[in-house]
């Protein structure tokens, strides 16, 4: 759908990104094998466990940014929050109950938004970061951040997000950063 140095963005329904699976891990193992993250084999497995979770729900929105030759260097994915959704369990401090109010279509859950190391600080994130919330109807987005991720971290605050707690996404996982962007 983009077009910027060679590259399209292609936002993906579930299905689609699916089909596109192999093309989402290797962007994502090889943006999450470097430190802070350090993902290993192991990891990697689990997380595309809950991708193919994720891309089933009908709210699941992907993008995927490649070269004009056709390799993937980027990816963003998530979905709407739905009225049961943990995401607010665990944050630190305590979510008030007006921030915590999910309706299937207010938040828009950014699960994972990554790029090649090679393809950093040409645009892409941000390319990629609008290609997936173009049209969600979502009236803000909300993600986690490891906070050793210090360039992810300011992309984020450059683009208007706002640190609203800390959680750990998992079971042993660092506590990460929750940021929160207003969209309207």
């Amino acid at each position: 759908m983009g077009r910027d140095e060679g590259l399209s963005v292609d936002r993906l329904n579930g299905m689609a990104a699916g089909q596109a699976e192999n093309d989402f891990r290797s962007v994502y193992a090889e943006a999450f094998a470097e430190p802070p993250y350090n993902e290993t084999a192991s990891d990697i497995e689990a997380g595309f466990r809950r991708f193919r979770a994720q891309i089933r729900k009908s709210t699941f929105s992907g993008a995927l940014a490649r070269t004009d030759g056709g390799e993937p260097v980027g990816i963003a994915y998530g979905y709407l929050l739905d009225t049961n959704t943990r995401w607010w369990d665990d944050v630190t401090p305590p979510a008030s109950e007006g921030m915590r109010r999910e309706d299937g279509h207010r938040t828009f859950g950014l699960m994972e938004l990554a790029v090649r190391p090679q393809w950093r600080r040409r645009g892409v994130a941000r390319l990629l970061h609008g290609a997936l919330l173009d049209g969600t109807g979502a009236e803000r987005v909300i993600l986690n951040v490891h906070p050793a991720a210090v360039a992810a971290t300011a992309a984020y605050r450059s683009w208007g997000y706002r640190r609203v707690g800390a959680t750990r996404p998992s079971a042993g996982a660092d506590r990460h950063d929750v940021m929160l962007l207003e969209l309207r």
